[in-house]
């Protein structure tokens, strides 16, 4: 008996702090693919569209809310 519990494994998180983790990567995810495309199929062509706010303000910004997110869900306590 008293081997069975000492070889039972305790996850370091619990169940919540996993969903949330998925979460904030899930979000860091998306703003990488906002962040992706705006660019030629010719070098010596310049596309304007990498400037735009997509990419510039709203992308970061997801990245680092999803950070943030993360942070988190990593330092949430669930049993207090």
């Amino acid at each position: 008996m008293k081997n069975s519990e000492e070889n039972k494994h305790e996850f370091l998180f619990e169940k919540v702090n996993y969903k949330i983790l998925l979460i904030g990567i899930g979000v860091i995810a998306l703003g990488f693919i906002l962040m992706s495309g705006g660019g030629s199929d010719d070098p010596n062509v310049f596309n304007e569209e990498i400037f735009n706010f997509r990419r510039i303000r709203l992308a970061p910004t997801t990245v680092l809310i999803g950070f943030g997110i993360t942070i988190y869900a990593i330092l949430k306590n669930p049993k207090k």
